[in-house]
């Protein structure tokens, strides 16, 4: 039956020229129809369950009659229950419908009235704000027209989860056609069917409740989809939880949670509103939380949290990982199984030791990720990227301690015959039974992989580079004693010069001075204004390299060779390659002393070419290996002295480099027989020519 609900569609859309003909943004038309569409499914609802009361426990009775209704916790409208009359009764004289549309919004009870938005004060939250969207459409003279349209439509005869699919239909068209969707990507029916199926895989049909979660429930369609099709499959109670910051999508699903047994919808920020749910932890958890919106405007409550929830923190750029997180730590540790939706970046985004690796890393070391599943590209409504779906088990099987598997969906889809907004794919029954398979399977396969799960760990070791000459060989420098007794190098060789000569531009200077006192007056209006307007910014131009840099001591006589890439030092005629480095020449303002004026000082000294970079290597979560893995890999691979830096390690998944297949190149014997047959044939040209 849930396939006749689905003519009213086209009805409800009909609203909408309504709103198109008064003028109204597309993008605006989910804010004027969601108050409408949530209105037809309270009254329908109000409307079946009084129906099905006064068949069991009869009417007779008024009052009592009303008191049972009461008694069920679904809502009450005074209007519908007690006077029996509906929104379309109303709109049957359009002389008085402004008072009875007024008093019937007024009649339903407090916390309906609340999500509905009745007469809510400016400082309230709105949520779906019906009062307000009715003051505007009757500015526009199409209020009277729009709730008669809205009030043809029957949806007495169906039940809850029927309503629901036309809910989850007319929500995806919203969120195609929304100007306020960034990063809220629609879960489509057949993500929702294997990620209950991959769910089923891991519930016992044991009596016992089964609590699921979604941290960014939205309108509560994966949330409620997910428990609908588990409880076809299982005979386990379910209850469920969930919280959502949008106002309109909160009151959609706190709306629909009315109709539902042991189901709790909260409102508010997951990250921040942390007293929701406190005290407790879930058996599943499901979740799609918004891609690649940042957490600036909370990012003060995010560094203050105490919860323990953050091991790391993500580019403010993305807030994926937060809900993570957070959804991590509500599941329980015994038993706690999830699945959430990402993007790609939350695979491979962020260098080792950043906050997104380190959070991946956290994953993996807990043991927690048991699979991680490639989804069709434009599988989602109003995405076309490829999606991931992150599948946590708190407890893993004893054979899949420390193991993943890579499975990849991207093939396995079915083309729609017309697009949903971005959706062009769907998973057949069939598709999504493969990848169950293959999860259940948990073995290699042509479109899945096993992994230890330290193959995606890797190191990334810094090192300092030392450069050197076409010799080899790097400047020594002087040693000294370290305050622990042994020998150490000094940092630099300290020149005392009489001269330095370079060029620049052009044109040749001169430096004979290296404390200067003294400066023109009428220029400048101090020592220390003369040293940053005109030799600091000059002594800084000056590179050894490019500048043919000459420093002359008493000694001896400095300067770069680029051809042989080291430097010279010439006394005399004798002249000596005292290895790769650097000529550094430094000009600093000395402040006055109780012994000395203020001064300029200009220094030169030699010292080592250093450069930090960092290598990739592969990861041993044994210390010993992991160390001879790291030296091995410099050794054959660093030709350059170096020393050891930091190390960090990283967790990255690469799909498209596990399943690669590379293409396949022509025999050369046949490249050769094309490119013979070729030639003959320009031969032949020419000949014609």
């Amino acid at each position: 039956m849930s396939l006749n609900i689905l003519k009213h569609e086209p009805d409800i859309w009909k609203t909408a020229d309504l709103l198109l003909g008064a003028g109204i943004k597309q993008s605006d038309f989910p804010k004027f129809m969601m108050p409408f569409f949530a209105l037809l499914m309270v009254e329908s609802r109000l409307i079946r369950e009084a129906n099905r009361i006064e068949e069991e426990e009869g009417k007779e009775n008024l009052e009592e009659f009303i008191e049972i209704f009461q008694l069920e916790g679904l809502g009450y409208n005074d209007y519908v229950i007690r006077k029996g009359i509906t929104l379309k009764d109303i709109c049957e004289n359009d002389k008085t419908f402004d008072t009875d549309f007024d008093e019937y919004l007024k009649s339903f009870d407090p916390e309906t009235k609340y999500l509905l938005g009745v007469e809510k004060g400016n400082e309230e939250e709105k949520f779906l704000d019906i009062s307000g969207i009715s003051g505007l459409l009757k500015k526009k003279r199409i209020l009277f027209d729009s709730v008669e349209a809205w009030s043809k439509i029957n949806l007495v005869p169906y039940s809850n989860s029927e309503i629901t699919t036309l809910e989850e239909h007319i929500k995806r068209k919203w969120a195609d056609i929304s100007a306020e969707t960034a990063g809220e990507q629609y879960t489509p029916d057949d993500i929702i069917s294997l990620i209950s199926e991959l769910i089923a895989t891991k519930i016992e049909d044991n009596g016992q409740f089964l609590t699921i979660y979604d941290a960014t429930c939205g309108g509560g369609n994966l949330l409620f989809g997910v428990e609908d099709k588990i409880q076809e499959i299982s005979s386990r109670p379910t209850a469920t939880y969930g919280q959502e910051l949008n106002d309109t999508l909160f009151a959609l699903a706190k709306i629909e949670s009315r109709f539902r047994k042991d189901t709790y919808i909260e409102h508010g920020n997951t990250i921040t509103d942390t007293g929701k749910f406190f005290d407790k932890t879930f058996n599943l958890a499901v979740a799609n939380p918004p891609y690649g919106v940042d957490w600036k405007g909370f990012s003060s409550d995010v560094y203050k949290d105490e919860t323990g929830r953050f091991v790391a923190l993500p580019s403010i750029s993305d807030g994926q990982f937060l809900f993570t997180q957070h959804i991590l730590s509500k599941l329980n540790p015994v038993d706690g199984f999830g699945i959430i939706v990402h993007n790609g970046s939350t695979l491979f985004s962020g260098d080792a030791g950043s906050g997104e690796s380190n959070i991946r890393k956290y994953f993996f070391d807990n043991d927690w990720v048991e699979a991680l599943i490639q989804m069709p590209q434009d599988e989602f409504f109003n995405t076309g990227i490829y999606t991931y779906l992150w599948v946590f088990n708190k407890n893993k099987p004893f054979e899949r301690k420390d193991k993943i598997i890579l499975i990849d969906g991207s093939n396995l889809w079915q083309q729609l015959k017309k697009s949903k907004g971005k959706k062009r794919r769907e998973m057949t029954l069939e598709n999504r039974t493969s990848i169950v398979n293959a999860f259940t399977d948990f073995k290699d396969c042509t479109f899945a992989k096993v992994f230890d799960k330290w193959h995606f760990y890797y190191n990334k070791q810094s090192i300092i580079l030392t450069n050197v000459d076409q010799d080899g060989i790097a400047i020594s420098m002087p040693k000294k004693t370290s305050k622990e007794g042994g020998m150490i190098e000094e940092k630099s060789i300290k020149i005392h010069p009489s001269k330095v000569t370079y060029i620049n531009e052009g044109k040749k200077f001169e430096i004979s001075e290296f404390e200067i006192f003294e400066y023109d007056h009428s220029l400048y209006k101090s020592l220390e204004d003369y040293f940053v307007t005109e030799i600091k910014n000059k002594v800084a131009l000056i590179d050894y390299k490019e500048s043919d840099l000459r420093v002359f001591s008493e000694k001896a006589e400095y300067r770069y060779c680029s051809d042989k890439e080291t430097i010279l030092e010439k006394s005399g005629n004798i002249v000596n390659q005292l290895g790769n480095g650097r000529v550094v020449i430094k000009a600093v303002f000395k402040k006055k002393t109780k012994t000395k004026d203020a001064f300029i000082q200009i220094t030169v000294e030699l010292m080592k070419d250093i450069t930090k970079d960092s290598e990739i290597i592969a990861y041993s979560p044994d210390k010993i290996e992991n160390k001879k893995l790291i030296s091995d890999f410099l050794t054959k691979y660093v030709t350059r002295p170096y020393e050891y830096s930091d190390n960090a390690v990283g967790v990255e998944i690469n799909f498209n480099k596990v399943f690669y297949i590379p293409e396949k190149f022509f025999p050369i014997s046949k490249l050769k027989k094309d490119l013979n047959d070729l030639e003959k044939e320009l031969k032949n040209l020419e000949r014609n020519i």
